[in-house]
């Protein structure tokens, strides 16, 4: 079967004037118009296109890579608002629609947006929503406490940022556990630092527990590397100077100076931190 809306590993069937026939092994082929040709090919070999619909409506495959694929969230600019809807750059020819009613407000033109890519199942097109609550579900969590997961952020408020787990899941990210600037459509490593009795996901940019402290410390220690072996930030200075500097909270960093300290890798004075040597 040929998947619309993601990349298909397909065969070169025949070559005809417009373009190359690629087929899978159940027997369903599609057009690779000549512009997409690879350089140099033989019939039977295998390609990895991106299959979707054209501006007639037609099955169509491409080598060109789109910035989001089906079952998918990314960060798109608006490339046009029409009577339709709006039509987001995804890296191909023909734009891809969010029609009126899957936005959460009317988009904007030249504006960017996460939207989630799918194949609508009445006019079998690939479109695109704005309302992301309705494609994430929290119900069935396969997560544990300290798990790494990857993260992208939808939208910020007065509590934080909410973000989008592992491509399925709805958490939130505190204020006031975020130490560096932070933009819609960032993608991010990050930890699960809670599973709340509601099924809500408390998420950590730093790791959890014992784990956060070996990446700090070697902040500290690669900083003072490049500073001569010195700085003068230490455990008395503010939370705002170390948050600009490390991007950590004063607590972290404390713990780490104490890691490093007892391991004896630095020294503790009054006029700064000095690299052990």
């Amino acid at each position: 079967m040929i998947y619309l809306g993601k990349f298909n590993n397909l065969s070169i069937l025949r070559e005809t004037s417009v373009g190359l026939f690629l087929g899978d092994d159940d027997g369903t082929d599609i057009l690779l118009p000549n512009k997409y040709k690879p350089d140099s090919y033989q019939i039977g070999d295998k390609l990895d296109v991106f299959c979707y619909l054209d501006h007639q409506e037609r099955p169509v495959a491409t080598t060109l890579k789109p910035y989001v694929q089906r079952d998918r969230f990314a960060l798109l600019r608006v490339a046009e608002v029409n009577e339709i809807g709006a039509f987001m750059d995804w890296g191909l020819e023909k734009h891809l629609l969010v029609p009126f009613k899957e936005q959460r407000f009317k988009m904007v033109e030249g504006q960017s947006y996460v939207v989630y890519c799918y194949l609508d199942e009445v006019t079998f097109r690939l479109v695109a929503s704005n309302k992301l609550d309705k494609f994430l579900s929290n119900n069935t969590l396969d997560l544990e406490v300290g798990e790494e997961v990857t993260v992208l952020l939808t939208r910020e408020s007065d509590l934080g940022w909410d973000v989008i787990v592992n491509n399925t899941h709805k958490g939130l990210i505190y204020a006031n556990e975020i130490f560096k600037k932070l933009a819609v459509g960032d993608k991010l490593r990050a930890y699960v630092k809670k599973i709340r009795e509601d099924q809500k996901l408390d998420i950590s940019l730093q790791p959890i527990g014992i784990a956060v402290i070996e990446p700090s410390s070697q902040k500290i220690i690669d900083f003072l590397k490049d500073n001569d072996g010195y700085m003068e930030l230490n455990d008395k200075s503010s939370p705002e100077a170390i948050k600009d500097t490390f991007e950590m909270s004063k607590k972290t960093f404390k713990k780490a100076l104490g890691s490093l300290y007892k391991d004896k890798v630095i020294l503790l004075k009054d006029d700064g931190v000095y690299l052990n040597d």
